[in-house]
């Protein structure tokens, strides 16, 4: 008990010195940026009225985070969807392995902000060029790590499953997939948090109602 009294003893004094920090600089340094009264001053009403909806760009907090969360969702699943059966081709096989890997490679450094004009010219609308861009973009940890489970896969599982001559499908739901688990869930998590991060890009870009929508607007409508 004394433990976690103590802990919040300490977050609440590295919280208050965050906030001393921006008081002193939007009066000093940076006389632009608001101070966090002046901020929640004008965010309160976001904050005490969650689910709101005055306007398109005019709605509670939760609101607009659930906008967000949900396009993440599925853009998410549509990652995984993509991004695990072409892991275990690529682990599996090494033709088409070095058939694909050195597009993978080039592709997957590319920036999101570049993938969403395609996906706008592909779809014409906001909304399936947003999961298109977030699909895309996430799905590479898991791609990587999938393969990279398959490849690490001990060679004896290979020759049990030889042995006891499973079907290709008992092959994979009995031997590589329990074993390639740990690999698949660590590209699953990596994935999800870039899908956050591209899902706030995409929506100051196209607008539309959202965390990123909201704070492009809520720049606009301050400059």
């Amino acid at each position: 008990m004394k433990k976690i009294a103590a802990n919040m003893v300490l977050a609440l004094v590295g919280v208050t010195l965050v906030m001393l920090l921006w008081a002193t600089l939007s009066q000093t340094v940076a006389k632009d940026l608001p101070s966090p009264l002046k901020t929640w001053e004008e965010s309160k009403v976001y904050v005490l009225q969650p689910f709101d909806k005055r306007g398109e760009m005019d709605q509670g907090i939760l609101r607009m985070a659930g906008y967000s969360l949900f396009r993440v969702a599925k853009g998410f699943l549509l990652a995984v969807l993509i991004g695990t059966p072409l892991g275990f081709l690529l682990g599996a096989s090494n033709l088409f392995y070095k058939m694909f890997d050195p597009t993978i490679q080039v592709l997957r450094p590319i920036s999101p902000l570049a993938w969403l004009p395609l996906g706008l010219v592909l779809f014409r609308q906001s909304e399936p060029a947003a999961l298109f861009t977030i699909a895309l973009c996430s799905m590479w940890p898991t791609v990587i790590n999938t393969m990279q489970g398959v490849r690490a896969m001990p060679q004896d599982y290979h020759n049990v499953a030889r042995v006891l001559r499973l079907s290709a499908w008992k092959r994979l739901t009995k031997v590589w997939l329990p074993a390639t688990l740990p690999f698949m869930f660590t590209g699953y998590r990596l994935s999800l948090g870039l899908a956050w991060l591209v899902i706030v890009a995409a929506e100051m870009l196209t607008g539309t109602p959202g965390v990123g929508g909201f704070l492009w607007h809520g720049r606009n409508t301050t400059a």
